[in-house]
């Protein structure tokens, strides 16, 4: 079965689908081998840990697909792209839909943000009229017709910072009406906005808990109790990313000052483990086969 059908149909069983977020191979990797069933590029990580700089459209678009290419290569799972804006007009936004679908991927995040965008956790947020945005998800949907129907459009509303969670619903709806698979509202303030948004939206909603630890704007809901609703997907983006920082902190930390850690096994993955993960012994193997000479 197609990637993109098996994503569809986990999200249409409305049984809150967890996809963590990837900013690199390495993270992809882990996160299937943690026993994940889909992931998403986070955007977010993508600019911090390529550019060091934050979530606010610094990152061009050919340099999006180069880097989701090469996470959605490294795993078997579904792999969601992030679209941002769609990077221009709808026809713009056509185009970068045909890319990601090129690239492997099963479906991607566009949000209804003024270019450039910020994060959705953040302040100084400002959205497109509705109608704007209606086309530029059409225009999404024509793509994915061409190349594969069952990419999955999934589009997001920044819309409960600007006007509301009434407004949010309004733009949801008319984005499904407009093909999106998926209705991500980003920010709900509570357990009940999540509850209304899942009652008032004729598609499946997606939720934001950011790194599921601290979170954000909307409250740490348990997965389980995101299921009980009815939630299509519950996306953790920067968990891994947030993770991974404060694990090579706390080794450079250990290290600095001309010190070693001997003995402080908890710090560093195991040699044998990483050349497990990155298949290390498979291309050893390819050597022995296609090499004149293979040095053991």
């Amino acid at each position: 079965m197609k990637k993109t059908t098996v994503l569809k149909n986990m999200i249409l069983e409305r049984k809150a689908l967890v996809c963590p977020g990837a900013h690199d191979a390495i993270s992809a990797m882990l996160i299937e081998r943690a026993g994940f069933r889909a992931l998403q590029v986070s955007g977010f990580g993508l600019s911090a840990t390529y550019l060091g700089l934050p979530d606010m459209a610094f990152i061009g678009f050919s340099d999006v697909v180069h880097f989701t290419k090469n996470i959605i290569d490294a795993v078997n799972i579904p792999v969601m792209a992030d679209a941002d804006t769609g990077y221009g007009n709808s026809i713009n936004a056509m185009h970068v839909t045909r890319e990601f679908i090129r690239a492997g991927a099963a479906g991607m995040n566009i949000e209804d943000q003024v270019f450039p965008k910020r994060c959705g956790h953040l302040e100084g947020k400002q959205i497109i009229p509705m109608e704007e945005m209606v086309l530029k998800i059409k225009a999404c949907q024509a793509a994915g017709d061409e190349l594969d129907p069952d990419f999955v459009i999934n589009a997001r509303t920044d819309a409960i910072a600007v006007a509301g969670i009434d407004e949010a619903i309004r733009r949801a709806n008319a984005y499904a009406e407009a093909g999106a698979d998926l209705i991500f509202v980003e920010a709900p303030r509570s357990v009940e906005q999540i509850e209304q948004a899942v009652r008032e939206i004729n598609a499946p909603v997606s939720i934001n808990l950011m790194d599921a630890v601290t979170g954000g704007k909307t409250p740490l809901v348990p997965i389980h109790r995101l299921r009980e609703i009815g939630v299509g997907r519950v996306s953790i983006p920067v968990g891994p990313l947030f993770a991974a920082v404060k694990g090579m902190t706390a080794y450079l930390e250990a290290i600095k000052g001309d010190q070693i850690a001997e003995g402080r096994t908890e710090l560093v993955a195991p040699f044998s483990e990483f050349k497990n993960l990155v298949g290390f012994e498979k291309f050893r193997e390819l050597e022995k086969n296609y090499l004149p000479e293979f040095v053991e």
